[in-house]
């Protein structure tokens, strides 16, 4: 039974993911250079203050900066240790088992996705509440698109703010954008119009996008992905009532393991598996690689 132990976690599950790996790296690796840039004098001019105006997302306004590439680097630009810190810290919990279910390639796009629409709420709508424009770093936007996916994916997950009171996923997502929203009068150094862009901008995401197979079968819905009824009710309310046929189908087809024609499942292949799971997630298996997957978690238990 041991020998089908993976570190990593079965299923394909890592605790660091590579975009999340890469993410943070990057972010680390940029706030390096930012804090160079602040003691690095250009013809009288601190360095950081050229990265701010190149690099950062500046206004639209006549005296501004803004270039179209802004809409990525700010992303990646933060203003201080504890700005970073806990930035990184949220994009891991809960961008983690996000990346672990749908696959590198399309979290990524999708966490860039958002950071570039929290980027345009941040530079079209200030205006509209009077809010002052300056240039805007952080990876917040887009970490508040991620939250709004977990929320979505896992509602029923408890978050334990300050690490101490319990709260599922689904009622903290809609009490953190409820108060980002009533703080946008308040202005300060926080850019909550880019936090709701970025979160308007995962909910569209989540909830326009096809529902794939895998969060029908039920030993990887159980294992991995956790309840989604609050997923199911946005995209089918009737949903609710019907019943689940699915997985009935599945484990029909699953148990089809007395065939001794079959080769022996090596450790070679599952991990083969796993790693193709990490890299584009469980929808792109082929049958025969669900089959080995579901007789390997068997023989763990």
């Amino acid at each position: 039974m041991s020998d089908y132990y993976r570190p990593s976690g079965f299923g394909g599950f890592s605790l660091f993911p590579p975009v999340i790996k890469n993410l943070i790296i990057i972010n680390v690796i940029v706030f390096f250079i930012q804090f160079l840039g602040g003691q690095v004098l250009i013809v009288n001019v601190p360095a950081s203050h050229l990265i701010d105006k190149w690099f950062a997302l500046n206004p639209l306004t006549e005296d501004g900066n803004f270039q179209v590439w802004q809409l990525i680097t700010y992303q990646f630009m933060h203003g201080g240790f504890t700005h970073i810190l806990f930035n990184m810290l949220a994009l891991w919990m809960f961008g983690m088992e996000v990346e672990n279910l749908w696959g590198s390639k399309k979290f990524l796009t999708f966490y860039l996705l958002c950071g570039i629409v929290a980027g345009i709420s941040q530079l079209v709508f200030p205006a509209l509440f009077n809010e002052p424009q300056g240039y805007t770093i952080g990876a917040s936007g887009a970490i508040m698109g991620v939250l709004v996916a977990f929320g979505m994916l896992f509602p029923d997950r408890y978050i334990y703010i300050y690490f101490l009171l319990p709260v599922k996923a689904k009622y903290f997502v809609i009490i953190y954008i409820v108060i980002e929203f009533f703080s946008i009068p308040s202005g300060g150094d926080v850019a909550h119009l880019a936090h709701l862009g970025g979160a308007l901008a995962g909910f569209i995401f989540v909830l326009f996008n096809k529902k794939p197979s895998y969060l029908r079968n039920s030993y990887y819905n159980s294992d991995i992905s956790g309840s989604n009824k609050f997923f199911d009710s946005l995209k089918n309310p009737s949903s609710v009532f019907k019943k689940k046929d699915d997985e009935a189908e599945d484990a029909k087809y699953y148990e089809i393991n007395g065939d001794k024609n079959e080769p022996e499942i090596s450790q070679e292949e599952i991990d083969k598996i796993l790693d193709k799971i990490s890299q584009s997630g469980y929808q792109n298996l082929s049958d025969r690689e669900k089959k080995v997957l579901f007789e390997a978690s068997k023989r763990m238990k």
